[in-house]
């Protein structure tokens, strides 16, 4: 693949040849694509150039009509990766638009070179002398979105592995350890808080994930740990990376209540409660109350993560098909040929495999409610098909002509501008008529700031619960934090964000430490934080603590591991609280 050697930890790069500081650390993702689907990383640091193209002595060599013998150069100099197109017949896209010279790219840019993607990547997580390297959670959040991306594309599985460990420091640290060694080069373990680690585990169904989370159970137990996991995959769990993340907690919880090793995502009997404090949402749920026992077919519009698949919950239970089920299907998760078999179901011998008959959605959801999430996603094709099932009240299995009635009714979502996409014909008009009986629009977190706070209280108690714990009371500065992000994720995010910080809180008071780096971080550049409180214990104690491991690294001059032994506490705990009061280590500290 590439003409320098690279070594692979914990799904981490770095360079042979030496190692860089940590705030300079750049990195690319790959995705050949043209039949190699397998991810691969590249080092990008200060000096490195990758070259692109079909000829073997690229560094990274894509055999494909639509790439050039050499088709593009990367190079990094100091802080600045630019990429050029060297006069190749196709050209040379970031972020999806052609460039015509040398362009400047970032962490987050995708580059474009016939069917290849290229992801820049970047990481300021200092690097352990002691120890495998663990990624952030924003890296491992980045590295989980391109790998959604792929899937989707090519229809590749993904998983994701939520554990926690117990026991003392040295056991915790030995399983991190033997769990990192375990790990498969394209794997990538991630930090999650100071006893939960996040595990993306590409190429792997639910089944190889479950399996995976079997193995890292032992793993851990050799090393004297406990542990608990909960595993969640793509597509049956869910298409994007905060999808797979909420999942995967919430089988970590199942795991923990029922004192199990490893659980996959629960199935919730009732659905969660609904927090409605803006006057936008009021009056999305005042039309749903008047529009749930009709039979009119109902589109949800709005951004991902908004809580469509609550107010089509609502518009379930409020008609009188609420003692029926309700089936809910991901159209973005699914290709063409397996989403329509998963709608209408098939006949035995319809395909290769399929030895029995099977029920499609329709089918099983008949009497109750059908909700197809992300609909503007249904290719054309199978767009004609539904839009007759919708008129006609009956489906036709595949491999079969007899016509089978079906009494559903439909509830659709999608974030797209479906009026847009008819324009263009990327959907059909007829069926956007037929689903859009009645539209409902869910407005995004960002304008109903009102609902964030009691929305993060509601996320915290019942995750508290969960743990055994008394509900956290949130300090003015976290709230005022909470309020001014603007929650790009919306509600999923948020409750990602909650569910973190109670984790690392204790069950005591939720500060601003506690949150995600970049609302923390966005914060304080708005709003420097003002002088501890008198006579506030926690953020006293926390004063204590800053103070304590201030002295600690001075007496030692910067020496991460004697520190942390005069401390009384391992080095990734020392690193852990370092990272939660903002301290950063001296030049060349270990």
């Amino acid at each position: 693949m590439s003409t320098t050697e690279h070594t692979v930890e914990a799904g981490l790069l770095t360079a042979a040849g030496g190692r860089e500081p940590a705030e300079m650390r750049r990195f690319l993702v790959v995705y050949p694509g043209a039949g190699d689907d397998h991810s691969r990383v590249v080092d990008l640091a200060d000096g490195t150039e990758v070259t692109f193209g079909r000829s073997r002595a690229s560094t990274i060599a894509i055999d494909h009509e639509k790439v050039s013998r050499s088709h593009a150069r990367l190079v990094r100099r100091g802080e600045t990766i630019t990429i050029e197109d060297l006069g190749s017949r196709n050209g040379t896209f970031v972020n999806g638009v052609k460039i015509e010279k040398a362009t400047e790219v970032g962490a987050g840019d995708e580059i474009g070179i016939g069917p290849a993607t290229a992801m820049v990547g970047a990481s300021s997580r200092p690097r352990r002398e002691d120890a495998v390297e663990l990624a952030d959670p924003d890296l491992f959040e980045q590295r989980l979105g391109a790998e959604c991306d792929r899937a989707v594309r090519f229809h590749r599985p993904v998983a994701v592995v939520m554990l926690r460990l117990g026991g003392g420091p040295a056991e915790v640290d030995a399983a991190i350890d033997r769990l990192a060694r375990a790990a498969r080069r394209m794997d990538l373990i991630a930090e999650w808080s100071e006893d939960e680690i996040a595990v993306m585990l590409p190429e792997a169904d639910r089944a190889a994930g479950l399996e995976q989370a079997r193995r890292m159970a032992a793993e851990a137990r050799a090393a004297g740990a406990a542990v608990h996991l909960g595993v969640a995959a793509f597509p049956e769990d869910g298409a994007a990376p905060d999808e797979l993340i909420a999942q995967a907690r919430a089988a970590l919880r199942s795991a923990r209540s029922s004192n199990a090793e490893v659980a996959a995502p629960p199935n919730p009997v009732t659905p969660p409660n609904v927090v409605v404090v803006d006057p936008a949402m009021r009056r999305v749920y005042e039309l749903v109350a008047r529009i749930a026992d009709t039979p009119m077919t109902v589109l949800i519009l709005g951004e991902t993560g908004v809580g469509k698949e609550l107010v089509a919950e609502a518009l379930h239970r409020g008609s009188s098909r609420r003692d029926k089920v309700m089936l809910k299907l991901n159209c973005a998760s699914l290709p063409e040929t397996l989403l329509e078999s998963e709608l209408f179901g098939y006949e035995r011998g319809a395909f290769t495999g399929a030895d029995r008959r099977k029920q499609g959605y329709f089918e099983a959801a008949t009497g109750g409610t059908l909700f197809l999430d992300e609909i503007g996603e249904m290719p054309l094709g199978l767009q004609a098909k539904l839009l007759h099932v919708l008129e006609r009240r009956t489906i036709t299995r595949v491999g079969s002509t007899q016509e089978v009635p079906v009494d559903v009714r439909l509830v659709a979502a999608t974030h797209r501008d479906l009026e847009g996409d008819c324009r263009v014909g990327r959907f059909r008009e007829d069926l956007f008529f037929r689903v859009s009986g009645f539209t409902l629009i869910v407005p995004p977190l960002r304008d109903r700031r009102s609902e964030v706070v009691p929305l993060a209280l509601h996320f915290a108690a019942a995750f508290a619960s969960e743990l055994g714990q008394s509900a956290p009371r949130f300090t003015e500065h976290a709230e005022k934090a909470l309020g001014a992000w603007d929650w790009p994720g919306n509600v999923r995010e948020l409750k990602n964000a909650i569910e973190r910080a109670v984790v690392l809180s204790g069950g005591q008071r939720v500060d601003v430490d506690h949150l995600p780096d970049k609302i923390r971080d966005a914060a304080r550049r708005a709003a420097p934080r003002p002088a501890t409180a008198p006579g506030d214990m926690k953020e006293h104690l926390a004063e204590v603590e800053r103070a304590a491991i201030e002295a600690a690294l001075a007496e030692h001059n910067g020496n991460q591991t004697r520190a942390a032994a005069r401390l009384g506490i391992s080095r990734r705990a020392l690193i852990y609280k370092m990272e939660k009061h903002g301290l950063k280590p001296p030049p060349g500290a270990r």
